[in-house]
């Protein structure tokens, strides 16, 4: 009798950290370009603009120090924080604890910081994901010619980290 046995799919580690080097700042900002220029065509060839002069970088690095994930979180006044151009390299896009990963940093860094209230437009392929971690829609939007959520994040579910510059490792098998 022989047995068969499915290859095992790949795992990926990635620390989710504050980005403290600058070559993980331009990085993400290549990741942003690839993701939101060149394959989603939302801005014509780069999307910096007024919000990254004041943004905190978080980035998700592989064990080979890749850069595989990244989004920015701001401070807009009163406590409230919003998080945006959250971006996933495709190799790491089924390895659900990437984005997941980012968001709970993102929300509990801000929390760290003061924050009462995190927000973020999310766009609509997103949104379930975002509901499972615990976050409401509050309004429809289009933004940059793209269907749009604002969200706002149930802060109850994320406490605080005080160390975003250590962050956490998150590991998940490959989908």
């Amino acid at each position: 009798m022989s047995t068969f046995a499915l290859p095992e799919a790949p795992t990926l580690a990635a620390r989710i950290k504050l980005a403290t080097l600058p070559a993980e700042q331009a990085a993400a900002r290549a990741l942003r370009r690839q993701v939101f220029c060149l394959e989603q065509g939302l801005f014509d060839g780069d999307d910096t603009d007024a919000i990254d002069g004041t943004a905190i970088t978080l980035v998700a690095v592989d064990a080979d120090h890749a850069v595989i994930g990244t989004v920015r979180i701001h401070h807009a006044g009163d406590g409230v924080w919003w998080g945006s151009r959250l971006a996933v390299a495709r190799v790491a896009r089924r390895q659900a604890a990437v984005g997941s990963g980012l968001i709970r940093l993102a929300v509990g860094a801000a929390r760290s910081f003061g924050c009462t209230s995190f927000l973020a437009h999310v766009q609509q392929q997103n949104v379930a994901m975002f509901r499972q971690l615990h976050w409401q829609e509050l309004a429809d939007v289009v933004l940059h010619g793209r269907a749009h959520s604002l969200m706002r994040a149930g802060l109850a579910a994320y406490p605080a980290i005080h160390d975003g510059e250590t962050g956490f490792i998150c590991t998940r098998g490959g989908a």
